[in-house]
C-alpha cells in the first residue's frame, strides 16, 4: 500500500498537465499529501491540514516529499512531529496553499484559475513543469545558464510558440484556447 501511494503521489506530481487541488473540508495525512503533490492548491476558508501519522505511531513518508517541498524543512519539522491541525489561511501562509478563499467561492475562485490555465500552450506548460523541477534549489552557475538558455531556445521553434506568438500579435486567442 506505501508503494502504491508514493507512486500515485508521484504520478500526480509529474503529470505534464496542470493539476489543481481544491480544498473544502479535512485534507489530512494522504489528503495533505495529495494537496501538496499539485500544481496549484486552494482552499476554502473551512480546509484544515494536517500530517496526523505521529498520532498513530507511524510517519508521512510517502507525502513527506511533496509537502517539504510545499512548506519547506524547517515548518515540516514542526508539523511532522505536532500532527498540529493547520487552518486555511495557515496553510497559505506556510505555501501549502497558493491561497484560502471564502468556502462559497471556492468553485468560482478554482474556475478563475482553471480559465487562466486554458490560456497557455499545453506543451509550454509542460516544459515549464519540467524547468521548475530542474531548476529548484540548483546554484546559479554555467549549467543552469546554459541549461535554461537550451531550453528556451528549443521551444521557440515549436509550432505551438509559432501560434503563440502569432496570435498575440494579431491580437487574438491562440489555437488551443477554448471559445
Amino acid at each position: 500500500d506505501a508503494r502504491k501511494l508514493a507512486g500515485m503521489l508521484r504520478t500526480l506530481a509529474e503529470m505534464t498537465k496542470p493539476t489543481i487541488a481544491r480544498v473544502h473540508g479535512a485534507a489530512l495525512g494522504g489528503g495533505m499529501g495529495l494537496a501538496s503533490a499539485c500544481d496549484i492548491c486552494i482552499a476554502g476558508d473551512g480546509a484544515v491540514f494536517a500530517t496526523s501519522e505521529v498520532r498513530f505511531g507511524i510517519i508521512p513518508s510517502a507525502i513527506s516529499p511533496y509537502v517539504i517541498r510545499a512548506i519547506g524543512a524547517r515548518q515540516a519539522h514542526r508539523y511532522f512531529q505536532t500532527a498540529e491541525r493547520i487552518s486555511a489561511s495557515r496553510a497559505a501562509e506556510l505555501g501549502l496553499a497558493h491561497e484560502a478563499t471564502a468556502a462559497d467561492g471556492l468553485d468560482a475562485r478554482v474556475q478563475d484559475i482553471v480559465t487562466a490555465l486554458l490560456q497557455g500552450g499545453p506543451k509550454s506548460q509542460a516544459a515549464a513543469k519540467d524547468l521548475i523541477r530542474a531548476v529548484a534549489d540548483r546554484p546559479v552557475g554555467d549549467d543552469l545558464v546554459e541549461d535554461t538558455a537550451r531550453r528556451i531556445a528549443s521551444l521557440r521553434a515549436t509550432p505551438e510558440a509559432k501560434e503563440g506568438l502569432a496570435a498575440f500579435l494579431d491580437k487574438r486567442p491562440a489555437a488551443w484556447v477554448p471559445v
